[in-house]
């Protein structure tokens, strides 16, 4: 296996070759142990990369490791080697055998009082879950890891610089780390022969000088590195650590915190601090060089990192290069290169090679990605490049030679000269094939039926693409009876293809078989958590089913098109009845989680308003209620605000008594934990809603306003009260000038003359006795609505029968 490893990711060159393993078999060639090895790794419908090299050493180790051992207890962390090493040779990531990670934790129960070996086991486990996608439990396997090797580590802020003409010192990410102090020089697991290939050629400084080398960014305004002027910015344990001069790391913590590094960016939400962390996470590793392979993991790493800033775009562009260059050499030893190479996710060669054709890409530099692209073999980039180069016609070309065998003998004839004809590869695998003929259906839509279900005929019904393709092709032209089987299959034979199911269970949606529809997109956030379209198609399926998942007819009908908002009104009498209310709170907590993962989606954040409603969470009802009003407010004023939602908001603070202490028997309030749906625990959620979302962005609404004074009525605040009132009547008439020509809403607009009036009169006195000046003379002000309100329409309705009731009005205020 770690020929294998050598070959295709440390380097340097092998010096032997799979042939060399079977000498009494003469006829054997290495092609020939190398295309059957090929074959034998595809995996879960998934093929394996054709051209690494010396496939053969993987595979014979493989099937070693199959054998049952009594003899040896670590067989199962080298299984999880095996499995970890095989995700990087298939296109898509498949399951890890059942049987293995419970198997790899009972080992590393077995491991208690050797802390370096256990802290390995733990930093591999959670690799293998990183690589499959289960970040958060990738995470709590790294940070067990930093438990059981005894690291500590914290990141914190200290006063520093960080360009050259910088004058005064701002707080900077640091990330402070120090590695417990070891006994002997075999207390991280490792051999004596392997603490010496470590120790190996280290300057006074300590540290080793056979490494990859880092480019320096030479910018004429960020410095190489953050300049800390503070000594200190940890806390507790670690407050003796200055930031500009922290202690060596071991290796091995060092590859945890790299570990931590892809967890802090797989979890965080895409903002500028996810980089910010990843950097000091990076640097801290940097700072210290112990091993080649650790430190050509955080140059990459540092590389990505810099990959979309405009100052180190260009470094991290040649950084990437030379680690590749790098590879081939002997400046340092092999067993160095292996010794932590199970603890990080080194990339292999070809995967480091796209990822620098990637990045040329990115650049526009189309030509250069191409070339690799070509020369990797892999097709479906080549086809992009040539599609951004606006010759589509040229890959579909490439696509049809290689299924036709022309361009492969091209290749030979070029590579291996005359003798390329009596040894050229034979057909392609099924896999490769399966793949190829799926691109050309992504490529040629008018044929796209025809090559999925070739693909799906070569492959003999086990390629996932295939089955996705053809899926995804019935789907897209409402033919879903079709589609379900092909996508079932599909789930089958790669179930950790989280799309698949995505798919699927739209498909049951238009199916309306609920149930599984709910199954499938269970099985979208068990695979992604982080996917917020699957948690509220999730919640979606338990409203539209019953208790034993039978089908909930629905009032309302389908869900509201996307530019529609669902309105309370509209869903009361479709969720009344018929759904358990276990269904709606499952509703409730699955759109709540997806709402994590989908902060600014108004749509989701106005169904979990519903839901909240309908579940009696008032206080998060409110919440959503401010959210969908801070993202649409802008754009559609007043028509954002569900007015159903928030009259039942202020109705459930409003019916309580308005005393606290008329609450609560006895009147010990504080003794009582409040409710925070009703009455005063919710006043002040309702409070803010008004006050911080609505009301600054919103000023035109009367109905609001009423709201909005209801509250203040109840809580006794009588003149801000009777200013909200006005509020409502200026923007209900004054503002209103359809009121001086229409003559039905001029006789509206009489009732809510009379109205504000009479909120005056009862409210006037009332907020005179608080010393609220302006309210001092209310019947004046009460008179003065009167009076403008005639002179802005007698030239128009003066001789209506509506006009007495004014006239009446005016006079009752003067005899007040």
């Amino acid at each position: 296996m770690h020929s294998f490893v050598q070959v295709n990711w440390t380097g340097p060159d092998l010096d032997i070759s799979p042939t060399d393993l079977f000498a009494n078999y003469s006829n054997l060639t290495d092609e020939d142990l190398n295309r059957q090895a090929i074959d034998e790794l595809c995996y879960g419908g998934e093929p394996a990369y054709h051209l690494a090299q010396a496939p053969a050493f993987f595979r014979l180790a493989q099937l070693l490791l199959d054998q049952e051992y009594q003899h040896i207890s670590t067989i199962t962390w080298w299984g999880l080697r095996a499995s970890s090493l095989h995700q990087h040779l298939l296109d898509e990531p498949v399951a890890f055998p059942s049987h293995l990670l419970p198997d790899v934790d009972k080992l590393i129960a077995s491991l208690e009082g050797e802390p370096d070996l256990q802290g390995r086991l733990w930093i591999e486990r959670g690799i293998a879950h990183h690589m499959v996608g289960r970040d958060r439990v990738a995470g709590d396997n790294f940070i067990n890891a930093a438990r059981a090797t005894g690291m500590q580590y914290e990141l914190s802020g200290a006063l520093g610089k960080r360009t050259k003409w910088q004058q005064n010192e701002l707080t900077q990410l640091v990330l402070l780390a120090e590695s417990r102090t070891r006994e002997d020089s075999t207390a991280d697991g490792q051999t004596g022969d392997e603490k010496a290939s470590t120790d190996k050629a280290v300057n006074g400084e300590g540290q080793k000088q056979d490494l990859p080398e880092a480019l320096m960014l030479n910018d004429d305004t960020l410095l190489e590195h953050t300049e800390f002027t503070s000594s200190s910015a940890g806390t507790g344990v670690l407050a003796h650590i200055d930031p500009k001069s922290q202690p060596a790391l071991d290796p091995l913590d060092q590859c945890i915190l790299l570990s931590l590094c892809l967890n802090v960016k797989n979890t965080s939400p895409l903002h500028g601090l996810t980089s910010e962390q990843m950097s000091a996470y990076v640097a801290r590793v940097l700072s210290h060089p112990k091993n080649w392979t650790v430190y050509t993991m955080a140059l990459l790493l540092r590389s990505r990192l810099e990959a979309n800033r405009t100052r180190t775009v260009e470094r991290s562009t040649l950084q990437l290069q030379a680690l590749i260059d790098q590879m081939p050499t002997s400046d340092s030893t092999l067993q160095e290169r292996l010794l932590y190479f199970h603890s990080i996710i080194l990339p292999s060669k070809w995967e480091m090679e796209r990822e620098l054709a990637v990045r040329f890409m990115s650049l526009g530099v189309v030509r250069s990605a191409l070339d690799i692209f070509e020369r990797l073999e892999m097709w479906e980039e080549t086809v992009q490049c040539w599609q951004s180069l606006e010759r589509p016609e040229k890959g579909i070309a490439i696509v049809r030679d290689l299924l036709e065998g022309k361009k492969q003998e091209a290749e030979l004839v070029l590579q291996r000269g005359k003798t390329a004809l009596e040894r050229q590869r034979p057909r392609l695998d099924r896999a490769r094939e399966a793949k190829l003929w799926c691109l050309l259906g992504d490529l040629e839509k008018d044929s796209a039926l025809e090559h999925y279900e070739k693909a799906w005929s070569v492959s003999e019904q086990s390629s996932a693409r295939a089955g996705r393709s053809l899926g995804g092709y019935h789907f897209a032209h409402g033919s879903f009876k079709e589609a379900i089987p092909y996508l079932r299959r599909a789930t089958e034979i790669n179930p950790l293809y989280s799309r698949t199911w995505f798919v699927l269970g739209c498909t049951y949606i238009r199916t309306e078989d609920w149930q599984p529809a709910k199954d499938c997109f269970a099985r979208c956030v068990s695979i992604d958590q982080d996917d917020a379209e699957s948690w509220s198609n999730l919640a979606s399926m338990y409203l539209r089913m019953g208790e034993a998942g039978e089908k909930v007819e629905l009032d309302s009908g389908e869900v509201p098109a996307e530019d529609q908002e669902p309105k309370l009104e509209d869903k009361e009498e479709a969720f009344a009845g018929g759904i358990p209310f276990s269904n709606k709170l499952l509703a409730f907590r699955a759109l709540k989680q997806g709402l994590k993962f989908s902060y600014e989606n108004w749509r989701m954040w106005s169904n979990y308003m519903i839901v909240a409603m309908d579940v009696g969470e008032l206080a998060e009802a409110s919440r959503a209620l401010g959210r969908v009003v801070e993202e649409r407010a802008e754009r559609d004023g007043e028509a954002c605000v569900d007015m159903a939602v928030l009259e039942r908001l202020v109705s459930a603070v409003t019916r309580a008594p308005a005393k606290e202490e008329d609450v609560v028997e006895g009147g010990n309030v504080r003794a009582v934990q409040q409710n925070p749906n009703e009455g005063h625990g919710l006043k002040r959620r309702v409070r803010d809603l008004f006050t911080r979302t609505i009301l600054p962005r919103i000023s035109d609404s009367p109905r609001i306003w009423r709201m909005w004074a209801r509250v203040l009525v109840w809580e006794g605040r009588w003149g801000e009260a009777l200013d909200a009132h006005m509020n409502a009547y200026r923007a209900a008439v004054v503002g209103d000038e359809t009121v001086d020509v229409d003559l039905e809403r001029w006789r509206e607009a009489v009732g809510e003359v009379e109205e504000i009036v009479d909120v005056m009169r009862n409210l006037g006195p009332r907020a005179a006795e608080e010393g609220k000046g302006g309210m001092k003379d209310w019947k004046f002000q009460a008179k003065s609505v009167v009076r403008t309100f005639m002179g802005r329409t007698r030239a128009s309705f003066g001789d209506e029968p509506e006009w007495e009731r004014l006239k009446d009005i005016l006079e009752e205020l003067r005899n007040e």
